[in-house]
């Protein structure tokens, strides 16, 4: 049955194709080297309750506890977090995992969470409600990223917290040993330091509607400044990251936010902070292109920023864009296909955006309360970017029909990314056909070498929008995968409408 409904999916297409359209590629034209930074997760201890959403307070459950930790379940590891979800995060090559939050940081005291855990305070969890029992801290969120194999990134509370926090927790996690938190790290049963290279100075701090230890820019840059001259003192080799607006409200303030973050903090940070997720709406070319457009917006804006702040106060050293919270709930197709837009962004813009999260870990496995997670078109997609878009982003230029939406003109129907890894002389064709009806037929052309023998697609696309993914139908979910012939320097193939396609294909430069 699942082979027959994709058939009908690639097959039916080519009887409703309703244009045509030309995708070059230049391997020879580079926008930059990809960043694996950009493979990441953000998590934090977000606690939802009906009543907090205006919805009978019968639905309890917690993104960590019960969720990825939980000690008692027969998946748990030795250190009380479900192998389900550290398989998946391996399978994914995730790269980072930003915590421990988010709102949450705000409020979080960070020694509330080391030592002995039937010792640690239970607190209030100001930012989401309910309590937090802190069994989950600093050594086990290490131990998280250890069992996944990637790296941390850790943010400090520059919210209700002070900057003495932050250096005692850097301390503790980085000073090799005889200093009161570095010797109690390893009272801890940790004698080596962790030596965690990137550092988050807050989140969100311009929040002023929801966030604890809401500042103005000019109190943010000042306590900015003072904590990384406080924590580059306990270690000189760290990266940190500003907090760049996440307050998109009418008036355009964010942009000033930036600006003046940028120039007051310039020459003391690594990375400027990006928080964006994904604009809804009920009409369908507002949601898929529209969207697309503010979330392009939102990195050009902070990218022209960086190099105007650059350009004013003569900054040696480059800032970079990391996009540390992004995403949006996914259900179905229509809600999956944002986030491979949202890579293509990264991609079209790796000489600026140089890290990723997205929200969250474990909201890249589905879940069913009485079956279990399983692996649904977002998981897949996200796959296929993680685990082939590597090397280099490339140069591509795309000619097809567009759309309008009320904010924006020109929206092109096909968003398309190219990578290319020289060390294997392959290249991935990344392709959204935003056309919610119609198949889009496209000629894409190599303009430096040939393409090397046959190329290989794989398909993600839904027979309908809406429809909710279930446990039950997770074989469906599995990319189609289908050999496409190519021809020297082009290939032709037929996109379906409200898909996502990526074509595998050597390339051979002469």
């Amino acid at each position: 049955m699942k082979k027959a409904f994709f058939a009908l999916l690639i097959v039916l297409p080519v009887l409703l194709v309703a244009q045509n359209a030309t995708i070059k590629i230049d391997i020879e034209r580079s926008v930059a080297e990809i960043d694996p930074r950009i493979y990441g997760v953000f998590m934090e201890p977000i606690q939802f309750s009906g009543k907090r959403f205006g919805l009978p307070d019968s639905v309890q459950f917690n993104t960590l506890y019960g969720t990825l930790y939980d000690p008692s379940s027969p998946l748990a590891d030795e250190n009380g977090f479900k192998k389900n979800y550290i398989e998946a995060m391996k399978e994914l090559k995730i790269t980072n995992m930003r915590w421990p939050g988010g709102n949450f940081l705000m409020a979080y005291n960070w020694q509330d969470g080391i030592g002995p855990k039937e010792q640690r305070p239970a607190r209030i969890n100001m930012a989401w409600g309910g309590i937090d029992n802190n069994r989950v801290g600093t050594d086990e969120w290490m131990a998280l990223n250890k069992a996944i194999g990637s790296e941390n990134v850790v943010c400090v509370n520059l919210g209700l917290g002070d900057i003495k926090d932050a250096v005692y927790w850097l301390e503790y996690c980085n000073y090799p040993k005889g200093t009161y938190y570095s010797d109690l790290r390893a009272k801890n049963g940790r004698k080596e330091p962790y030596n965690i290279k990137i550092w988050d100075l807050g989140n969100e701090v311009d929040g002023y509607p929801w966030e604890l230890g809401y500042k103005t820019a000019e109190d943010y840059v000042k306590i900015g400044r003072e904590a990384a001259k406080a924590m580059t003192a306990v270690d000189s080799t760290i990266k940190l990251v500003a907090s760049g607006s996440s307050y998109y409200e009418a008036t355009g303030i964010w942009v000033d936010w930036n600006n003046k973050v940028l120039e007051g903090l310039g020459d003391k940070i690594d990375y400027l902070s990006v928080h964006r997720y994904w604009e809804r709406s009920d009409d369908y070319y507002n949601y898929i292109g529209q969207s697309a457009m503010d979330f392009e917006e939102k990195i050009k804006v902070p990218a022209a920023q960086i190099e105007t702040a650059r350009a004013k106060k003569g900054f040696k050293k480059p800032i970079y864009l990391s996009v540390d919270e992004w995403g949006l709930m996914s259900r179905n197709t229509l809600s999956v296909l944002p986030v491979a837009q949202c890579f293509n962004s990264f991609l079209r813009h790796a000489d600026v955006v140089k890290m990723a999260n997205f929200t969250l870990l474990t909201s890249l496995l589905s879940s069913d309360s009485k079956k279990g997670t399983f692996k649904t078109p977002l998981y897949y997609i996200f796959k296929a970017y993680s685990n082939n878009c590597r090397g280099v982003s490339i140069d591509t230029h795309v000619a097809c029909d567009t759309f309008n939406t009320p904010k924006y003109k020109d929206i092109p129907y096909l968003d398309v990314t190219t990578t290319y890894l020289k060390e294997t002389n392959k290249v991935f064709i990344n392709v959204v056909n935003r056309h919610k009806e119609k198949a889009i037929t496209a000629n894409i052309v190599t303009t430096s070498g040939i393409f090397a023998g046959k190329a290989e697609a794989s398909l993600i696309a839904g027979a309908s929008l809406n429809e909710v993914y279930e446990f039950d139908k997770q074989d469906q979910y599995v990319p189609v995968k289908k050999i496409v012939d190519t021809k020297g320097k082009q290939l032709i193939y037929t996109f379906p409408p409200h898909s996502f396609t990526q074509i595998e294909t050597g390339v051979v430069i002469k």
